[in-house]
């Protein structure tokens, strides 16, 4: 059983692909409001898990439970989850604005003012300017804020990021992380966030949950986990290579280096 602000209670979680274990056992929380990075290299189930979580893979056993109700065969519409993929997804026949209110166009219960919402999502993440433009006109960080308001759109209490930066640049993906911090806080949303990269994981979270191999290694604060690693594969893999990061900027700007 979880606490009253347990947003995602996960219990036992496992998959595998023909006789590959690919997540073994897996069980942690995520607290309502939470913004939670699952950080690891590829492999090592990650994206199993996000796709799990969101419906879009039946686990072979272990239980997903989202508000107190188990959803562990729900579909994904019936989750009240959102995904925001790496490669946006967006449809190149459509407009911004017709890409943002599609989804809500189509569903009976959000079809009366699709247009107002789309647009006021688009304006939350600075696109109004851009209603009629084509994806294909658009920059890799602007078609990532129109994946992104076409999620909020939906009102999702819980958005799901499957690593949705590693194709910008290093300025747009710097700019990007600002602004997901500040659209959740507008909107309070629990936010679980993919990632290979240490230092977007600890720029952006409350919490990061380490993975090797199908299981999690830790799951802890970004302070308690430089503090207190919990095994050499932590210390490796996300100290170290912070540690690499920092002293190879510090080469160009020496007031980085403590």
């Amino acid at each position: 059983m979880g606490s009253l602000n347990d947003k995602l209670v996960i219990s036992d979680l496992s998959k595998g692909y023909k006789e590959k274990e690919v997540l073994k056992s897996v069980s942690f929380t995520v607290k309502d409001g939470e913004f939670l990075s699952i950080l690891g290299p590829s492999g090592c189930g990650k994206t199993t898990l996000l796709r799990l979580l969101i419906g879009l893979l039946k686990p072979d056993s272990g239980i997903v439970v989202k508000d107190g109700v188990d959803i562990t065969n729900a579909a994904p519409d019936k989750r009240g989850m959102g995904i925001v993929f790496q490669n946006y997804a967006l449809f190149e026949n459509m407009n911004v604005l017709g890409n943002v209110e599609y989804a809500l166009k189509i569903n009976k219960q959000t079809r009366t003012g699709a247009r107002d919402t789309a647009r006021r999502m688009l304006a939350a993440v600075g696109l109004s300017d851009y209603e009629r433009s084509m994806p294909k006109n658009l920059s890799g960080g602007q078609q990532q804020r129109v994946a992104i308001a076409r999620t909020l759109a939906l009102q999702p209490d819980v958005i799901l990021f499957d690593e949705p930066m590693s194709a910008l640049d290093v300025a747009t993906r710097l700019s990007m992380r600002q602004e997901l911090k500040k659209l959740q806080a507008s909107f309070g949303t629990t936010m679980i966030y993919v990632t290979h990269d240490q230092e977007e994981a600890f720029a952006l979270s409350d919490r990061i949950m380490i993975m090797d191999r199908g299981q999690i290694s830790q799951i802890d604060t970004p302070v308690n986990i430089c503090e207190e690693p919990a095994n050499d594969y932590v210390k490796t893999f996300v100290l170290d290579n912070l540690r690499a990061k920092i002293d190879s900027l510090s080469r160009y700007a020496p007031g980085l280096r403590k």
